[in-house]
């Protein structure tokens, strides 16, 4: 039976935690929640030798053990709860070089809470370039620790941090410093009031319910103790941090040295060129229209051979399994189609993930952030919103969870009801796929008509949650007290590792998640679609008149008939008088429908539907990008034209069709009335847009 040693990483915002994360781990890894909150909680298992495992958890970035937000407060409870079963055997601190003063204030504070602490220097290769040099014995000496100087960029030292996790008992537990200085008198009551608890973790307690507010535990009680006022303890931690300050610069001030005239300037030359009030923003949107085009043309090979394969799968399951019967069908037209309706677009998320990663791992994203503040204090939103609007292009609900670092309620209240306004990922495929049909495939000066669409609805939704932003701070009449601080990491090459993972992870994720649905769903409309009440449709030959020369011409006629008179078909006729000012038509308005469980099952539901009672059998049964661009109404015009693409566009680019998000905005407002309100809003906003453009357009 092996061994499992519970390691927890820990680490400032921007000290490569999550590249020595993955190098430990690789792609033993998955995320998941907090029991009972919506804090990320990564994790993964690093084989060691002899049979023995490190469970490796990634706790959220922090910059010290005083917490002000709910993802630093996860931190604090876990290192105060031996009960936890994450809690930590040994706890790993990554530090920056360049950055060890700073970095070194959370250190010596989990060390006092004697847990055995392994101190990691990450981006060591950069150490001779910058000029620095280490007494790596002079440092674990003073620190009671042991140091692993590691380069994740070039493997080095990863070896050896394994090797420090698997002797960990081996580190020593002394602590750092005695605080109880700060006060003598106060921490001298607290140590008699509980003889038998470790003055230090009592004092976390304390200062976190100042700080946070009460924390769940089980082991320390300090609710009948006589503490002080809030803000006689906020000058004692000011008093600590200035301690722990002078213990840390007398440190490393024998064990670092830095040579000053080895430090370059190219990032300041950088930073005048991309966070300037006029370049800064020109070169942010021809980045983003160079993501946008390579979005179209690189994924345009593997698009066309998996929507070939799956449309060739479903031929040879109708031809190979028994003839008529309903599993054959389940299979090639709910199943098959509706999984290929989702597949399809996989290249396309990939290389989306693909450019965010790169932006991400290069440290220019915290630039953008940085450059867009300047617009977004104007229209009512904390800079902090930021980080969620922009991570809102992947998924709203992640988005939505991180508006947990805004401090001042209404100015997050703000960012969450706003958020879903992003083009998330999940609406991908229903761009891509209605953009493929109604936006001709041309280009002017290189830039394909298609990319400019797609780029154009992300600019619009972004530009839709600011002016809701805006409508919300004058309703709401937010005032802001809050500053905007967001750290400037270097810049660097991208980790080629760290972006494999990042895509392949995501990739995964959002495929298996939107999968499940979306298998679900197809199964479901299938059924719907495949069966009907009455005689209409049990007897549907009887009631089609028809002048088809081939017998599968009549067919498909007949199966139209059918899917009209289908439980589906009665659903879809039912919305049609509420949706056909918009341009669309009852099957179309079954997607709406189906898609409000996820957008992406838009796609898929239109797969199901125009795949049901495909009687061509023998031949190639056509992709639903055909058989959709073949659609017509009873009078033989197309059903999906310029304007009614447009309208469906504009629909899903404001509708919040995603029951999964309302989920997460009531749980993080703790009410169900701004989610029926956020609903009630946007939904409304996206048909009063989609319908003004139908009819103006018509």
């Amino acid at each position: 039976m092996s061994k499992q040693i519970n390691v927890a990483l820990i680490g400032n915002p921007n000290t490569g935690k999550t590249s020595v994360f993955n190098a430990l781990t690789g792609l033993n890894q998955k995320v998941g929640n907090y029991p009972g909150i919506t804090v990320d909680k990564k994790q993964g298992v690093c084989k060691l030798s002899r049979g023995v495992k490190a469970h490796i958890l990634d706790l959220p970035g922090t910059y010290s053990l005083n917490a002000s937000s709910l993802d630093e407060n996860v931190v604090i409870e876990l290192l105060l709860n031996k009960n936890d079963k994450d809690y930590p055997d040994v706890a790993i601190i990554v530090s920056d070089v360049e950055n060890l003063k700073r970095n070194l204030l959370l250190f010596t504070q989990i060390k006092d809470l004697k847990i055995p602490t392994i101190l990691v220097i990450n981006m060591s290769d950069l150490m001779t370039r910058k000029g620095i040099s280490l007494d790596i014995e002079l440092l674990e000496t003073k620190l009671h620790t042991k140091i692993a100087l590691v380069s994740t960029r070039k493997n080095n030292g990863i070896q050896e941090l394994k090797l420090l996790i698997e002797n960990y008992k081996t580190i020593s537990k002394e602590s750092c410093l005695d605080i109880s200085s700060i006060d003598a008198a106060y921490f001298q009551s607290l140590q008699k009031a509980f003889p038998s608890q470790d003055v230090y973790k009592l004092w976390l307690v304390i200062t976190q319910d100042a700080n946070f507010g009460k924390i769940t535990r089980q082991e320390l009680d300090i609710s009948k103790f006589k503490t002080k006022s809030n803000q006689e303890l906020k000058r004692l931690q000011q008093k600590e941090a200035i301690k722990r300050y002078q213990f840390i610069n007398s440190i490393l001030k024998e064990g670092q040295t830095i040579d000053r005239s080895k430090a370059t300037g190219l990032r300041s030359k950088l930073d005048r060129l991309l966070i300037h009030k006029v370049w800064g923003y020109v070169i942010f949107f021809w980045i983003l229209l160079t993501i946008f085009q390579a979005i179209y043309d690189w994924a345009t090979v593997p698009m066309d051979l998996i929507d070939t394969t799956f449309a060739s799968l479903a031929e040879w399951i109708k031809n190979t399994f028994p003839d008529g019967g309903m599993v054959t069908d389940l299979v090639a037209e709910g199943i098959v189609s509706g999984i290929g309706g989702i597949v399809i677009f996989i290249p396309q998320i990939a290389f989306l993930f693909l450019f965010i990663s790169i932006l991400e791992e290069s440290g220019y994203m915290s630039r953008v952030v940085f450059l867009m503040d300047r617009i977004m204090r104007r229209f009512g939103l904390s800079g902090k919103s930021l980080v969620p609007l922009i991570s809102g292009t992947a998924c709203a609900i992640p988005a939505v969870m991180a508006t947990r670092n805004i401090e001042n309620w209404k100015e997050r209240l703000i960012t969450i009801l706003v958020v879903p306004f992003t083009t998330c990922s999940a609406r991908l495929p229903v761009y891509l796929i209605i953009i493929a049909l109604v936006i001709p495939d041309g280009s002017i000066i290189g830039l394909n008509y298609q990319a400019l669409t797609l780029m154009a609805l992300y600019l619009l939704g972004f530009g839709m949650a600011i002016f809701s932003a805006y409508i919300l701070d004058r309703v709401l009449k937010t005032k802001h007290k809050t500053f905007f601080v967001v750290e400037m990491p270097n810049y660097k090459l991208p980790l080629l590792k760290n972006v494999i993972i990042t895509v392949i992870e995501k990739t995964k994720t959002f495929v298996f998640e939107a999968g499940k649905i979306i298998l679900a769903i197809s199964i479901i409309l299938w059924v719907l679609a495949s069966y009907g009440p009455g005689d209409k449709f049990n007897n549907a030959e009887s009631y089609v008149e028809t002048t088809a020369q081939t017998s599968y011409e009549r067919n498909d006629q007949i199966a139209a008939f059918k899917l009209e008179h289908s439980y589906i078909g009665i659903i879809g006729k039912t919305i049609e008088p509420l949706i056909k000012p918009l341009g669309y038509d009852w099957k179309i308005g079954i997607g709406l429908v189906a898609s409000f469980a996820a957008r992406e099952v838009f796609v898929g539901t239109l797969a199901t539907i125009y795949s049901v009672g495909s009687a061509n059998e023998g031949e190639q049964i056509d992709t639903i990008k055909t058989k959709m661009g073949n659609e017509t109404y009873a009078d033989g015009t197309k059903v999906f034209t310029l304007a009614s693409g447009i309208s469906l566009l504009l629909f899903y680019a404001f509708a919040m069709q995603c029951m999964s998000t309302l989920a997460i905005v009531k749980r993080e407002t703790k009410s169900w009335k701004w989610p029926i309100l956020q609903f009630i809003g946007m939904t409304a906003i996206a048909y009063i847009c989609a319908l003004i453009a139908f009819q103006f357009l018509k």
